[in-house]
């Protein structure tokens, strides 16, 4: 910095308000050296060199009137004042670190929804659940009011209410089986109902639309894994399944072909 500052412009450079300088020279802190030749008092090179020293003092919680006897003392050694100040900072922004990642842990667990850990997922879901979907499912709909529905919705949940909505699922997938077995047509009423009993369930995350419905019952038979896990369960069961879901869409105005997350 070539050319003295006035207070308005120092203030705005060191990042303290106008009124903070004023305190800091009539305490003798910092005291601008020059003057204009409209006798307006400016700070100097120097003078802003000691602003920055009292910012760091102070950020390190020291008293003023200590601050005042540091900087104006001549038996202090300034370097190494200034590599204890250095320490200081460092273990402070190491502590300040340490409380992001804690921070980060928390951010996850609440976003994710699932509060259990791997282990117990297996064991409420079964072994055909994989943890890893959750994040699957995050970096797809991450930014969807859904996503964020989902999480509000199952951050509070206990492990005995997934272990609740587990048994609610079983006792669907059952029923859907049976239905299937028993030749239910898809679009009939009993078939519409079942469907309508899987969207209910799917609530319980999202508000779940016809036209999600719809989308979601595309991955049955779309996606290899969702295929897997109802080919697995009953023969047949992923494609039924969707058609169920569809034709109950249809019944609703919604053209699965065409449905959109919405």
């Amino acid at each position: 910095m070539n050319e003295d500052l006035t207070v308005g412009r120092t203030a705005d450079l060191v990042g303290v308000s106008v009124r903070t300088l004023h305190h800091w020279d009539a305490i003798g802190l910092v005291r601008p050296s020059g003057r204009t030749r409209s006798d307006y008092r400016v700070y100097s090179a120097a003078d802003v060199a000691r602003l920055h020293q009292v910012l760091v003092y102070r950020e390190l919680g020291f008293p003023l009137a200590e601050i005042g006897k540091l900087l104006d003392d001549p038996a202090v050694d300034a370097p190494s004042h200034l590599r204890r100040q250095r320490a200081e900072l460092t273990e402070r922004i190491n502590h300040l670190q340490a409380m992001v990642s804690s921070v980060d842990r928390m951010l996850k667990a609440t976003t994710s929804g699932i509060q259990l850990s791997p282990a117990e997922q297996i064991e409420i879901f079964g072994t055909s659940w994989r943890p890893e979907w959750i994040d699957e499912a995050e970096s797809r709909w991450g930014d969807t009011t859904a996503w964020a529905q989902y999480a509000e919705r199952t951050s509070a949940l206990a492990p005995a209410d997934w272990s609740n909505i587990a048994a609610k699922t079983t006792a669907l997938e059952a029923d859907l089986t049976a239905a299937m077995s028993a030749g239910l047509t898809p679009g009939s009423p009993n078939a519409n109902a079942l469907a309508e009993r899987h969207r209910t369930l799917l609530t319980t995350y999202f508000d779940c639309t016809h036209s999600m419905h719809a989308c979601i019952a595309r991955s049955y038979t779309d996606d290899p894994r969702y295929a897997e896990y109802y080919e697995q369960t009953a023969p047949g069961l992923s494609t039924w399944l969707r058609d169920t879901i569809f034709a109950n869409a249809e019944a609703h105005g919604i053209d699965p072909t065409s449905a959109v997350w919405e």
